[in-house]
């Protein structure tokens, strides 16, 4: 032993306390490297670290294997001087890169678990609880009855039973549990995403309470699904997220810097040109799309990060790179807190505090070191070379099924912190700064790239009758985010052009069976009923046509309540971007039907009335386009939109005055003839054809057309005619004019608007509709749960 002793000099390798070490996986090797220099890694190595152990915590000074090795060898050689020998390095569970290493060693150091510990940043949350409302199924059916076997249902659902705890800089608290256990409603509870008078507890950052305002200035909120743009790049994606979230004032080659390293931070370096994808077109992998949804949140570097099952869906090297990537992030100086079910062994040497939820309950708080111990007091020990958090999930799962469920480790939970820490609630790090001076802290080492105010921020005042600070909600002024909204929606609707094509294919269509079918109408009787099949029909398909932006704004909802829920830019800058980049579109569909339709069936009014058409279709557009777009405001789903949609329609042909006129429909449903939207365009092509008082659409003995007099022979009709004048002392021959278009509009009771209002009419609509559906974004993207 001595001579082995003698050849190693000295040890390079993480930190691990003795009096832990049998509790460590089984899965030590020794490590030869032949040069005298430490090890480092290449700079751009591309190399993942080996498979790791649980870090280790304790409260007394660590001395490691190598140390106590070198003392053996320093007393029987009765030297301290190194021996120059190839250098060795013992792993007990894996290699670690050293500049990797060092850090981690600090930061466990420093994270001995003292009392007077004294960290920059703390969250703190205490006792929150969180309970919904429980509904038998079928409950809302007033005839159902509960049966006698039915067990009776509590009327209130725990999902939050007084968790405590904290997370600290530096650190990454993961938050573990089956299914149903709680995680993402402590995730919601700790990013204020669940409203103040349902959430019970209080979670502060540095002792004080966080405004709203100042949380969605400092954190980021990474949802579990990946909730980008198909067609847009990887760069292109960070670097809209960051002219969201980054201030005016920053340069746009900064802006552009602070994008290539982060895309060197993420590893999306060969990447960086590639569309994200769907399911139609080929993209990035699942963890390169997981770590952009990560990189979209995080472009302004901020102070306490939020993420909801990151490694969901993703291999065992995706998931490991993303939380290496979360790692680094914590360890820049950011609080990160994060969702996960079930982390493998390397991801596990990653995490420094796991909180265990079953059924809205803490069954453990503590660091994965603690485990073995923990379960081993419990009574049921940890195998060796078994995973600990598997291991606890299963027997957490297993405990479930039974009648007490976790209530035992729940306590035993309670009994290990009150005996190892002091206070039942964790380790209690003392922060070392008030809440401001954290901040500015953080932001003066590079986070926080947006700031709150221009560098400066505001938190809340410890006295309580102090005003409540201003903080700035939106980084950017109105007409800039207005025009990245809008360049971004015109790049997505660039490199998806087969959607507008078969949307102008589908109006051309409709077009030419129009034309063909209504091919140059003549001015008689005929030609009058046909002329008004041919705009009721044409009217109606405009609106008709206009479903098609229903999906538009339900594909990009959860994007939106994405942006929206951290204050990437205002509402009202969404809606006016989405109507500029749609109405372009309108334009070409406007003219493309005109040109179709106007000169085929023969319309009256020229050049000035084919620009009247135009203008007339256009306005349908406008106003159906902007009502399908309210709808997607309202209903949640394409499959209960295009119901409402269509149905609604319908209703507003139906009392639009083709089928029944004015003056003939019932009192009570006059109403719904004014609210129509096929009302006004359609009045308004009749005015425009039939408003001329010299055009004569029944002459002479055409008046007999539509009656049961039409069947008689050309010269008894004559005769009757000249009977009918004599009768009546007017000169009535074949070529009398007797119906002119201003007649016929009387008698389709076309007589309360004129066409150049029921054009401006039309246009109101259209603008109404989306002032409705910017209350319906107000009022639907609380982004909070009840």
């Amino acid at each position: 032993m001595s001579r082995f002793v003698d050849k190693l000099p000295l040890f390079d390798r993480r930190p691990s306390p003795m009096e832990e070490a049998e509790g460590l996986p089984r899965s030590g090797y020794l490590v030869q490297l032949n040069h005298h220099q430490y090890y480092q890694p290449a700079p751009h190595s591309n190399m993942l670290p080996l498979e790791q152990s649980p870090p280790t915590s304790t409260k007394h000074t660590s001395v490691t294997l190598a140390q106590l090795l070198k003392r053996v060898n320093d007393a029987r050689s009765g030297s301290s001087t190194p021996i120059s020998s190839p250098r060795y390095t013992i792993e007990l569970g894996g290699s670690k890169p050293e500049s990797v290493s060092s850090e981690s060693d600090d930061h466990h150091s420093d994270d001995g678990g003292s009392e007077g510990q004294r960290r920059a940043l703390v969250l703190k949350f205490t006792d929150l609880t969180y309970s919904v409302k429980q509904r038998r199924k079928g409950s809302c059916l007033p005839f159902r009855r509960a049966s006698a076997d039915e067990p009776e249902l509590p009327p209130m659902r725990t999902l939050l039973d007084g968790i405590s705890g904290e997370a600290r800089d530096g650190e990454i608290m993961a938050v573990l549990g089956a299914s149903g256990s709680g995680k993402s409603t402590l995730i919601d509870a700790l990013a204020n995403r669940i409203a103040k008078e349902s959430l019970h507890g209080s979670v502060t950052l540095n002792g004080e309470s966080i405004d709203s305002n100042l949380l969605k200035v400092i954190s980021a909120y990474v949802r579990q699904e990946d909730l980008l743009y198909p067609m847009l790049t990887v760069e292109e994606t960070l670097m809209f997220a960051a002219e969201f979230r980054l201030p005016r004032s920053l340069p746009t080659r900064e802006k552009r810097k602070r994008v290539k390293d982060l895309i060197d931070q993420l590893g999306l370096k060969r990447a960086a040109n590639t569309i994200i994808g769907d399911e139609g077109h080929r993209g990035v992998s699942g963890g390169e799309r997981r770590r952009v949804s990560i990189g979209v949140d995080i472009i302004h570097n901020p102070i306490v990060l939020f993420l909801d099952e990151p490694t969901s869906g993703l291999d065992s090297t995706s998931a490991f790179m993303v939380v290496t990537v979360l790692k680094a992030i914590a360890q820049s100086g950011s609080v990160v807190v994060m969702s996960i079910h079930q982390p493998s062994y390397r991801i596990l040497g990653l995490l420094d505090r796991l909180l265990f939820l079953s059924r809205g309950n803490t069954v453990y708080y503590g660091p994965p070191s603690e485990l073995p111990p923990f379960f081993l007091d419990f009574g049921k020990p940890i195998p060796d070379n078994e995973n600990p958090t598997e291991f606890a999930l299963d027997l957490i799962k297993e405990m479930e099924t039974e009648t007490e469920g976790t209530r035992r480790l729940a306590e035993h939970n309670t009994s290990w912190q009150l005996k190892h820490h002091g206070d039942g609630r964790g380790y209690g790090g003392k922060p070392a700064m008030s809440l401001k001076e954290a901040i500015s802290a953080s932001i003066s080492r590079g986070k926080l790239v947006s700031g709150a105010t221009d560098g400066t921020v505001s938190v809340a005042a410890s006295d309580h009758s102090a005003p409540p600070p201003s903080v700035s909600k939106f980084v950017n002024p109105f007409w800039i985010e207005m025009g990245v909204l809008t360049r971004r929606a015109f790049i997505n609707t660039k490199r998806t052009p087969e959607v507008f094509i078969i949307r102008l294919a589908a109006v051309l269509v409709t077009g030419f069976i129009l034309a063909t079918i209504f091919w140059r109408l003549d001015e008689s009787p005929k030609g009058v009923q046909e002329r008004l099949g041919f705009f009721a029909i044409a009217m109606s398909t405009m609106y008709y046509t206009c479903s098609d932006a229903l999906p538009v704004f339900l594909s990009e909802r959860y994007i939106f309540l994405r942006e929206t829920a951290y204050n990437a830019y205002r509402r009202s800058s969404y809606v006016l971007s989405h109507t500029i980049v749609g109405f372009p579109s309108l334009v070409v569909l406007s003219f493309a039907f005109a040109l179709t339709t106007f000169f085929s069936v023969g319309l009256a009014g020229g050049v000035n009335g084919f620009f009247y058409f135009v203008a007339i279709v256009l306005a349908s557009f406008w106003a159906g386009s902007g009502f399908a777009t309210f709808l997607s405001g309202v209903v949640t789903h394409v499959m209960l939109g295009f119901p409402v949609v269509l149905s609604t329609l319908a209703y507003f042909l139906l009392f639009s005055g083709f089928f029944i006129n004015r003056d003939r429909i019932p009192r009570y449903w006059l109403w719904f003839h004014y609210i129509s939207l096929v009302k006004y365009p359609y009045e308004a092509v009749m005015q425009n054809e039939f408003g001329d008082p010299t055009r004569c659409f029944v002459r002479g003995v055409q008046m007999f057309d539509n009656t049961p007099l039409a069947a008689l022979p050309a010269a008894v009709k004559v005769r009757v005619l000249q009977s009918m004048s004599a009768s009546l002392g007017v000169d009535i021959g074949t070529g009398t004019c007797i119906t002119t278009g201003p007649d016929f509009l009387r008698q389709q009771a076309i007589t309360d608007f004129g066409k150049w209002e029921c054009l401006w009419i039309t246009v109101a609509w259209g603008f109404l509709f989306r002032i409705l559906f910017y209350i319906s974004l107000l009022l639907g993207s609380r982004n909070k749960r009840r």
